[in-house]
């Protein structure tokens, strides 16, 4: 397992209780805001192959509602609330570094085990 750590994009590019799609390391990535908090959960609904990016945010549950089929899922354990997902979706981990969203994904990878120091 290796994890990659990326800067997707300037916090004022994402509103406050909003979501946005990011690939990092091949995988995408729904990132949300709520305040001056960021969440970052898989971006693809384990029930239907739909963007959850493109789903309503709930910020006072601090979910990520699926466009489609409306499962709500967890920005804090990626657990589904609702049916008719469910299976969780991964969840990374997100910070504000100067200004900026920095999301960090652990990959299965084996391939590439070059040191790291």
């Amino acid at each position: 397992m290796s994890a990659v750590t990326e800067t997707v994009f300037a916090l004022s590019d994402l509103p406050s209780g909003a979501a946005r799609k990011a690939e990092v390391a091949g995988i995408p990535v729904a990132v949300v805001r709520i305040g001056d908090d960021v969440y970052a959960i898989g971006d693809v609904c384990s029930h239907a192959n739909v963007s959850l990016s493109e789903g309503e945010v709930w910020c006072d549950e601090r979910e990520l509602e699926c466009p489609k089929h409306g499962s709500a899922f967890s920005l804090v354990s990626g657990e589904p609330g609702t049916l008719p997902a469910t299976q969780p979706v991964p969840v990374f981990d997100a910070a504000v570094v100067d200004g900026q969203v920095v999301v960090t994904v652990t990959t299965d990878e084996s391939t590439s085990t070059e040191a790291a120091s």
